[in-house]
């Protein structure tokens, strides 16, 4: 059963019940159903991310993002992180006021820097630890090229695999995605020399990612959720 039911999203939030219907269909056809997680959106807000932020892309990647969460959590919030060199915004979008609420966040942000994954990545592992939930942590982390430091980067992810945290790489950006080879070395670290248990996916969802359906863009986020879960439970890091 859904963390959050459809009739509270039809009361809550009506743009989004199409989003939370295709979100199920998705966790159940991935064995799901019923799983509680405690979902993150980490966006980028490098000078590249510009157009990303004009054309509605982030805003929607939210919207999903809480069409997602609503199965999985019950609070109907997802905290967001926005970062570039450092943490520009430490955030939330919610269902009861998810419409336009990027461009509100943005308005009040400066200057868009460089990609520090690390910086971000700490700020969500620390908002995780604080908030003292038993359920694991499942982190949607958007970028559209690699990191400014790439050892600090496989460093965090590979601490992190000790904590009940799942981190969901997705690349906004050209079509041969070459900017994110360092993306898809992260998520083939071996295991256990480098990190414990595979604790990270990672998906190309091209120049425009409005374009990718509904259906195929939750089937690819919680793809490889379930794998994570069966080894960190083996391992006791899941309980």
């Amino acid at each position: 059963m859904a963390a959050i039911s459809l009739r509270k999203m039809e009361e809550t939030a009506p743009a989004l019940v199409s989003l939370y219907k295709s979100a199920g269909v998705a966790l159940a056809g991935h064995g799901l159903g019923g799983q509680r997680a405690a979902v993150y959106l980490v966006v980028d807000y490098s000078g590249s991310m510009k157009p990303y932020y004009e054309d509605g892309s982030v805003q929607a990647l939210a919207d999903r993002v809480l069409g997602l969460s609503a199965h999985l959590d019950d609070d109907g919030v997802v905290p967001v992180v926005f970062f570039s060199t450092d943490i520009d915004a430490v955030t939330h979008v919610s269902l009861d006021d998810h419409q336009g609420r990027i461009d509100r966040i943005v308005a009040g942000l400066g200057h868009m820097g460089r990609t520090a994954y690390h910086l971000a990545m700490d700020a969500v592992v620390d908002h995780y630890l604080d908030s003292g939930t038993t359920d694991p942590a499942f982190v949607v982390f958007q970028t559209d090229g690699g990191p400014a430091s790439r050892p600090a980067a496989e460093r965090y992810l590979c601490k992190a695999a000790r904590l009940p945290m799942f981190w969901q790489f997705i690349g906004f950006g050209d079509a041969d995605g070459k900017q994110f080879d360092f993306l898809r070395r992260l998520d083939e670290l071996p295991v256990p020399d480098r990190r414990i248990v595979d604790n990270a996916g990672f998906f190309h969802a091209g120049q425009d990612p409005r374009k990718v359906s509904d259906a195929e863009l939750y089937d690819r986020l919680v793809g490889e959720f379930p794998k994570w879960l069966t080894e960190a439970r083996a391992k006791g890091i899941v309980r």
